[in-house]
């Protein structure tokens, strides 16, 4: 009965603004509690503390002054609960609706401390919302890169209108290299062929940022480069 429960509770994230305090709190408890019904106690904690901010700030002891809130689910929430705070305090949350300058300052918290090199890749509905992202790290010699296979799988499982691209230079400026016009190229082929418009690829570097939108360089380089060209071989920026 409780397995049949949670499966339907599971099911209603894809539609998540609709879901409750409560409810919300009752999903993320089955992690911590995986046999019994997190209902009651997800109602208990909200009464004790007055809201869901309030459940993920308490402190440790006071969780586990809550009927049914053993150690380990108290340091669970608490986990959750400083991670949270964490994200707040360093900014990662992109702002709302995508917009260059806004965007770019998101990106400089993000990737300028960083030792190593990524790929960033953020979804955008029609309205230039921003959705979600994927970091890519994967690396290989001295370069990251990102195959066609994961490209076309984050596109098919975010269901894009848009797409930001965006990486950074850890130890050198944010001008492009040659390598960076021909990933922005293949980018755009990718979102072309999957009916997505690809806003811009962002470049942090150890000093500057370099927008190949601000420029004019997306329409530029799209119509310069072969297809084949572009296409052949393996998918990466380096």
């Amino acid at each position: 009965m409780h397995e049949g429960h949670r499966q339907r509770m599971l099911q209603r994230l894809g539609d998540a603004k609709h879901l409750q305090d409560h409810e919300l709190l009752e999903i993320l408890l089955f992690n911590a509690i995986p046999r019994k019904n997190t209902n009651p106690l997800a109602h208990e904690l909200l009464s004790a503390f007055g809201s869901l901010e309030g459940v993920l700030r308490a402190e440790y002891e006071e969780l586990l002054r809550v009927k049914g809130i053993g150690t380990e689910t108290a340091a669970y929430l608490k986990c959750v609960g400083i991670l949270g705070e964490r994200i707040r305090q360093r900014g990662d949350r992109p702002p709302r609706l995508f917009n260059v300058r806004s965007f770019s300052e998101f990106l400089e918290r993000r990737l300028r401390p960083l030792g190593e090199e990524v790929v960033e890749l953020f979804a955008l509905d029609a309205q230039q919302h921003v959705l979600s992202g994927q970091r890519f790290t994967v690396k290989e010699t001295d370069r990251a890169f990102v195959g066609t296979e994961e490209i076309n799988r984050f596109l098919a499982v975010r269901g894009p209108a848009g797409v930001v691209v965006a990486h950074n230079h850890p130890t050198a400026p944010a001008a492009p290299s040659a390598a960076d016009d021909r990933f922005t190229a293949q980018m755009q082929v990718l979102c072309a062929m999957n009916n997505v418009r690809l806003y811009d690829h962002i470049i942090i570097g150890a000093e500057g940022t370099y927008s190949y939108f601000l420029v004019g360089r997306l329409d530029e380089i799209g119509g310069s480069l072969d297809l084949n060209a572009i296409m052949g071989g393996k998918f990466f920026r380096d």
